[in-house]
């Protein structure tokens, strides 16, 4: 990485460019080398990659919510139960149907926007388990930390009272230690830059494209290939605005 980086540079020199920040996907390769060769440029790791980690931690709490109530079904015996097991399977078809509740609603807790009849729905499943408001608390919170609206240092106090939020609470509190990683206060550094991009989507459409390209066309599996391809886009991205005008005016031309 470090090697790459030094090319970087070099190439950043000879055009007489200077890097006013970077964007990273979170990884623990990039920040040594980073400093080693551009020393304390801005680096902002991808929301994306951040609200990816978070949004899995908490499907993971919930997961382990479930697997808490199935720990507490009473166990029966085989076979249709007496007069004196009725109300131990009655208590065991209720934690069923709520485990199974959780279970298809569970993207619930990570969707960005929650209509009226969805927020009712989690009411409902969520009752009586402060732990599990608690998480979508946290991933409106989550959200809510990446408004351009909103400084770095407004997010990071907001940062640290979810935090608190957290540790509230034991028994997902283990579960989401993503929460607590440094690379969250570095997904906030866009928010005083506003030249610096919060994601790597750009970068990481195009990886996309070339890995899918040289699946199906050979010849760009060599270098010169990818690096004509490279330049094609970067041709193309460019020519972007005047494509997207003239398919305007085309579009308004045929509706009159």
């Amino acid at each position: 990485m470090r090697a790459f980086f030094q090319r970087f540079r070099e190439v950043l020199e000879t055009h007489e460019l200077s890097l006013a920040g970077i964007t990273t996907d979170g990884s623990p390769l990039y920040p040594v080398p980073i400093t080693d060769v551009f020393g304390e440029v801005p680096h902002q790791v991808c929301e994306f990659h951040v609200i990816a980690e978070l949004t899995k931690a908490v499907l993971n709490a919930v997961a382990k919510v479930r697997k808490a109530l199935a720990a507490t079904m009473p166990k029966l015996g085989r076979g249709r139960p007496s007069k004196a097991t009725q109300r131990l399977a009655r208590r065991r078809k209720r934690i069923q149907a709520r485990i199974a509740d959780l279970f298809q609603h569970r993207h619930l807790f990570v969707r960005h926007e929650l209509t009226p009849g969805e927020k009712k729905t989690l009411h409902r499943i969520t009752r009586g388990q402060p732990e599990l408001r608690a998480l979508r608390e946290i991933m409106d919170g989550a959200y809510r930390l990446f408004d351009r609206r909103c400084r770095t240092e407004t997010a990071l106090d907001k940062l640290a009272k979810r935090r608190r939020r957290v540790g509230r609470f034991k028994k997902v509190g283990q579960t989401l230690k993503k929460l607590f990683s440094p690379n969250v206060e570095k997904a906030l550094t866009f928010l005083d830059d506003s030249l610096l991009p919060a994601t790597s989507n750009a970068v990481e459409r195009g990886n996309r494209r070339h890995r899918k390209m040289q699946k199906s066309v050979y010849r760009v599996r060599t270098y010169e290939r990818i690096v004509e391809r490279i330049a094609l886009d970067m041709q193309r991205d460019g020519r972007a605005p005047g494509r997207t005008r003239t398919a305007t005016a085309l579009h308004l031309a045929r509706t009159g």
